[in-house]
């Protein structure tokens, strides 16, 4: 059943490592997170971002990526709806405020079930599953095979997406000023930005 566990498991390991500690929309939000509330108030959105994700993978391998083969149209809707919502998330990023002790919020950082609705229109996140499925094949069953995959990626990506909430932590330290704060969030909400040219160019191609 998963006789092909050896030879695939140690690339699919360097797939899921690279692409979830690449730059990226989640990863980007993670960084402003722990730069602006600390590293308690992102869990909620850390997990999200992880578990999410996983079974994002698991639905992905069972056979709901084939919906978009089936019905193209649908998967560029989708790019469409992410885009527009990653641009409103690089808004709100962009005016959020510090949080420092005793200080009244001026954001709010993302909670459990937002982070996981979140990976269903975030495009990076669709271009890994998708080929992580179709590119790394562990086992003959479907359902083994799409449990397998998501496993290994939820495993590797717990480290990788945490990482970036301490980086986070680490310049919050820094950042005590109000403007350098104000600064940095503008530099993410332009980078989350960035992230979606991709998306653009294919859109208008």
């Amino acid at each position: 059943m998963f006789d092909a566990v050896p030879a695939v498991l140690l690339p699919l390991t360097l797939f899921s490592f690279v692409s979830s500690f690449t730059p990226g929309p989640n990863n980007m939000m993670l960084l402003a997170s722990g730069v602006n509330f600390g590293w308690q108030r992102t869990v909620p959105h850390l997990s999200g971002v992880c578990l999410g994700f996983t079974f994002m993978v698991l639905l992905i391998g069972l056979g709901l990526g084939r919906v978009f083969v089936i019905v193209p149209v649908l998967y560029t809707v989708l790019k469409v709806l992410g885009a527009a919502y990653l641009l409103w998330l690089a808004w709100k990023i962009a005016r959020s405020g510090p949080m420092g002790e005793g200080e009244k919020a001026t954001g709010k950082p993302m909670t459990f079930l937002q982070a996981c609705a979140f990976q269903w229109v975030n495009p990076k996140a669709w271009m890994m599953a998708v080929t992580a499925i179709a590119a790394y094949p562990m086992a003959d069953s479907v359902f083994f095979n799409a449990l397998a995959v998501a496993l290994v990626f939820g495993i590797v990506n717990l480290p990788c997406v945490s990482a970036w909430v301490l980086f986070g932590v680490g310049l919050r330290r820094m950042l005590s000023d109000p403007y350098k704060v104000k600064v940095f969030n503008w530099v993410m909400a332009g980078l989350l930005v960035a992230s979606l040219w991709p998306v653009f160019a294919e859109v208008v191609r």
